[in-house]
This record gives C-alpha cells, sequence and structure tokens, in this order.
C-alpha cells in the first residue's frame, strides 16, 4: 500500500533566538527558506520527485517512511516489557525494540538501494545486497519510556557508498526521524535540498524551550541554572527525538547531553548524533559536539560505538552554550544570541 504523507505547514524550519550579522547572510537565509517550503498536502513520493534526482534515494526514503509507519502501529500495540536479551553493547532490548529493528532491516534489504545496514542494536554492519547507499539507525530511541507514553522515535541516517566508519555526518546523503506520538510524523533533511521538511504518516511564535540531560555534575549546574535565569522552560522528556524534535517545530530552544566526572558520554555519533545534526543544521540550527566546538556533522567516526556529548539548538544559543562550557565560539563570534 503506498504511504500517504502529508506536508506540514512547519515542513521548512529556520530557527529563531539569533541574529547573523550580514545583512546578505539573512537574505540569503530567507531566500533558502522560501525555496524549501513544501505544499500542503503533497505526498512524500511528490516532494522526493522535487527534490532529489536520484531514484534510489528516493526508493529508500519511501521504504524507511513504510517501515516508520509500520513501527508507529507497533508500538501502540507491542509489549513493552523487558526480555531476557541484550545487544552487544550490554544495553537491556525491550520486544518493541527488536521489532524495529527487524522492520527497518527488513525495508532496507528490500528496497535493493541498500549495500551495508547496522543499528544501535546489531552495531556490526550487516550486507543486504543492495547498492547505492549504507544507513546507520537507532531502531527506537526513548524505548524505555514507551511505558509511560511518552513519544519515542526512530532515528537514521544514510551515507552514500558502503562505508560506515571513517566518515563525517557532513557526507550524509539523507537523515530522518520518525516521531511516535499523537501523531506519527516523518521529518527528513537530504543533503542536496534546502530546509527540514516533516510529514504526517498516515497510520492505517512559541515558548522558547530547552532539554538538557545527562549532567549531574556541579559544572553543568551553571548553564542549566544560566538558562532558567533567562526565563526559559525546561522541557525534558527522557527520549532524545521528542526534544529535539520539538525546538525544531518550535523553531528555537537548546537540547543538549554532555559529559561530566560522574557521567560518561551515552549517544552513539553513528547512530543518533550525525544524523539529528544534519536535520537541525538544514533547519537553519547549530550543533556543537565531542566538546570540541564543531559541528557534529565534522567529527569522523572511527568505529561504530563511538559516544559523544553534544548540543543542539538554535545558533545563538549553540553559542552561549560553548562560551559557558569553553571560553568562547568561534565559529558564531557574528551571531547575537536574544536572550
Amino acid at each position: 500500500m503506498a504511504v500517504r504523507a502529508a506536508a506540514q505547514s512547519s515542513s521548512s524550519s529556520s530557527f529563531a533566538g539569533a541574529r547573523i550579522s550580514a545583512k546578505a547572510a539573512g537574505s540569503s537565509a530567507r531566500r533558502a527558506a522560501i525555496a524549501a517550503q513544501a505544499k500542503i498536502g503533497d505526498t512524500l513520493e511528490e516532494f522526493l520527485l522535487e527534490a532529489t534526482p536520484d531514484p534510489k534515494l528516493r526508493q529508500l526514503m519511501m521504504s524507511m517512511s513504510e517501515a516508520i509507519r509500520t513501527i508507529a502501529y507497533k508500538v501502540r500495540t507491542a509489549s513493552c516489557g523487558g526480555t531476557a536479551c541484550v545487544n552487544s553493547f550490554g544495553d537491556e532490548q525491550l520486544a518493541v525494540d527488536m521489532l524495529a529493528d527487524k522492520l527497518l532491516f527488513e525495508a532496507l534489504r528490500y528496497s535493493g538501494c541498500c549495500k551495508l545496514a547496522c543499528s544501535e542494536e546489531v552495531p556490526e554492519p550487516l550486507d543486504l545486497g543492495g547498492s547505492g547507499f549504507s544507513v546507520a539507525f537507532d531502531p527506537l530511541d526513548g524505548s524505555s519510556i514507551v511505558d509511560t507514553n511518552f513519544s519515542v522515535g526512530t532515528i537514521f541516517g544514510v551515507w552514500p557508498g558502503d562505508e560506515l566508519t571513517g566518515i563525517t555526518g557532513r557526507q550524509q546523503a539523507a537523515a530522518g526521524m520518525g516521531i511516535y506520538g499523537p501523531r506519527t510524523i516523518f521529518c527528513i533533511a537530504l543533503k542536496d535540498a534546502p530546509g527540514c521538511h516533516e510529514f504526517l504518516l498516515q497510520v492505517g511564535g512559541a515558548a522558547w524551550v530547552g532539554g538538557w540531560g545527562g549532567g549531574r555534575g556541579r559544572e553543568w549546574a551553571g548553564p542549566v541554572r544560566l538558562w532558567e535565569g533567562l526565563g526559559y522552560t525546561l522541557r525534558y522528556t527522557g527520549g532524545m527525538v521528542p526534544d529535539v524534535f520539538q525546538i525544531i517545530v518550535k523553531e528555537k530552544g537548546v537540547f543538549t547531553n554532555v559529559i561530566s566526572p560522574s557521567t560518561k558520554a551515552k549517544l552513539r555519533l553513528l547512530f543518533e548524533v550525525a544524523p539529528l545534526a544534519l536535520l537541525v543544521e538544514k533547519a537553519g540550527g547549530a550543533s556543537s559536539c565531542d566538546g570540541l566546538c564543531v559541528s557534529g556533522l565534522d567529527v569522523v567516526v572511527d568505529k561504530h560505538d563511538q559516544r559523544t556529548q553534544i548540543c543542539y539548538g538554535s545558533v545563538g544559543e549553540v553559542r552561549r552554550f560553548e562560551e559557558y562550557m569553553y571560553g568562547s565560539s568561534p565559529r558564531f563570534s557574528e551571531v547575537e544570541a536574544n536572550a
């Protein structure tokens, strides 16, 4: 059955909360936003035909959307109880994790467009027999909060060729996430198409928001107090997909997950950080990765289980984050944060 997808009015997001000093940059961004505006009512297939001339990339994205539509149904109906299974990282897997993982591998295999694929649950790349692209995915980010009825989601990145190490997020051909909440949203970005786009998958001026997780040390209390002192509102669900998607939809805000002496890096660069960085930056935002004041798209993936720390948000807020945490923000020295 063909997947129907209704383009949302916010299909091309442009983060507020930051002002670029150069007027030319501002006008360029406005032109890009206009060019990226999808037509409400377009199907995903119609949008992809305009967005990319590559038939294999179109087929792969359609296959992922169909898998995500099916996962949405499974999330609503599958068991959320723990199992005796653990993945090779030692993380306990839930029944719904494994269902999502299986569905995505099957969708990629039958697309004929995927050479290698790996996931958080199966981190060793599998040869799926296709050609054109390789895909890394987190099948169900936030699966531990399914039983509390929070939104959860799928994250994926698409790289050309047959390598999933020695690459960076900037080399992605596309990235996306599926958000399973009251509605099932397919949010995607393509390297060669402007903007970040969202589609409603049929299954069978906002307030500033912030989400910060992972930091328990005293050094992390400072930036939290800084944002709270500016009147910002905490919105943290415990799931990265809904928290990051929230700042894309609201067009402002910040999400952080950093390390401290008592907290090790948790997020995986290949499966989570790089794909979401492409989505956020295509929407007009920024990212700061690895404690190095660099984009999450520029950190080299040396191994599949490589973990890191990250900040996503509007450009001005990422600048504020880097200045507070590391003393300076060279990339964004000409950007002003609107407090």
